[in-house]
């Protein structure tokens, strides 16, 4: 059929993967499908060309043919589009794009049910998701933690166990439907014939009728109830995290199968310490004698008290890092550090006697800033963790 450059019609460069060309022609294939652009001649050409060029790029050998020969080495392959002979064959060509029929693809993008090979519905309508926050602490962070969340929702009905069905009856097979679950209306026309399917309307695309209601759900097949869900939440989560847990939402209508569960994560703030990436910043205040003299200090961490020495001369600023007391990454598990910055204490208010110590070594050079210059660079370098 088409004589233009596979590659050119597909969009993607001569070494694009497999994976790469499937999904280029997937879109060309919803963008040109005919049930979406019915009578459109242009159209119809251009999902027969994108069919033509898949069909050789995605079989190894016809590619590795096309490649070295171009259209010339197509003939009397059965790519080429000499196998089409209407828009039909082309289904039936790459039922792997389409999942098994035409209307599959559509069902991905217009909201077409579950349904097995044979086209009809294996379950009722499925339930919704749920989307919770769940705070945590720090420490629970820093750790790992187990939550048990009461979650109000949809629960599957004890009494008909999710059928709707009052016990003892079954449900009857859709008239309108005749059990597929799904109604069909053929259109022909000069390109062949279209089918358009779509759920049906009576039975909300089950396939079955209830004739005889649960009185405990009422035909629903669930009810309004309470279910306790045990979470574990690993190490090292962050803020907007979310943990998705499948089957744990509500419950789907007439045994549907049940929604997830997203579990958002919500760190609250410590009135201690302060996240930095898998770090945690403190803030250890010292007297100016400490920081002149040294001195050992108990400082906190999100695993208990630990002693910390600071060394003499430490300057204001300067910033002592604990070794693994941070957190763990959530990827490795490795742990971060505990970064404690000094702050040197000045106080506001002193007595006669402090006053006239100080003023004593107001004359030691030692206690003069002018007695050790420092350059730019080594101050940020001294205090680069603060930023």
């Amino acid at each position: 059929m088409s004589k233009r450059d596979y590659y050119e019609i597909l969009g993607v460069s001569k070494n694009a993967s497999q994976a790469e060309i499937k999904t280029a022609y997937r879109k060309l294939a919803i963008k040109y499908h005919p049930d979406k652009n019915p009578g459109d001649q242009e159209a119809e050409n251009a999902f027969k060309e994108a069919s033509e060029a898949y069909e050789v790029l995605s079989d190894e050998n016809k590619k590795s043919q096309y490649d070295r020969f171009g259209h010339a080495g197509m003939r009397g392959a059965a790519g080429g589009g000499a196998g089409f002979s209407n828009v039909e064959d082309i289904f039936s060509a790459f039922g792997d794009i389409f999942g098994g029929g035409r209307s599959s693809i559509f069902d991905d993008f217009f909201g077409g049910g579950q349904r097995s090979r044979g086209g009809r519905r294996t379950t009722g309508e499925p339930g919704g998701d749920l989307k919770i926050r769940l705070p945590l602490t720090l420490e629970e962070v820093s750790t790992g933690v187990t939550k048990k969340l009461s979650l109000k929702k949809w629960t599957t009905c004890d009494v008909c166990t999710g059928t709707g069905a009052k016990k003892g009856s079954t449900p009857a097979t859709c008239p309108t439907c005749q059990g597929q679950g799904q109604v069909k209306q053929v259109q022909r026309s000069m390109l062949g014939q279209f089918v358009n399917i779509a759920t049906c309307p009576e039975c909300r695309g089950s396939g079955s009728i209830i004739t005889d209601k649960c009185d405990n759900c009422h035909g629903e097949g669930r009810i309004q109830g309470e279910e306790e869900v045990k979470v574990d939440i690993p190490a090292g989560v962050e803020e907007g995290n979310y943990l998705p847990m499948e089957g744990k939402g509500n419950a789907g209508r007439r045994g549907g199968p049940a929604g997830d569960l997203i579990v958002v994560m919500e760190v609250k703030d410590h009135e201690t310490f302060t996240r930095n990436g898998n770090n945690v910043l403190y803030r250890a205040a010292v007297s100016i004698a400490d920081a002149v003299l040294g001195t050992e200090l108990n400082v906190p961490t999100l695993n208990g008290q630990e002693t910390l020495k600071v060394e003499p001369g430490t300057q204001p600023g300067e910033t002592i890092r604990m070794k693994g007391k941070g957190i763990p990454s959530l990827d490795s598990g490795l742990k971060g550090d505990q970064v404690v910055f000094i702050d040197v204490y000045i106080p506001k208010k002193i007595n006669a006697a402090e006053k006239q110590k100080l003023r004593e070594l107001q004359k030691s050079d030692n206690f003069s800033p002018k007695s050790k210059k420092e350059s730019k660079q080594g101050f940020f370098d001294r205090v680069k963790d603060i930023f």
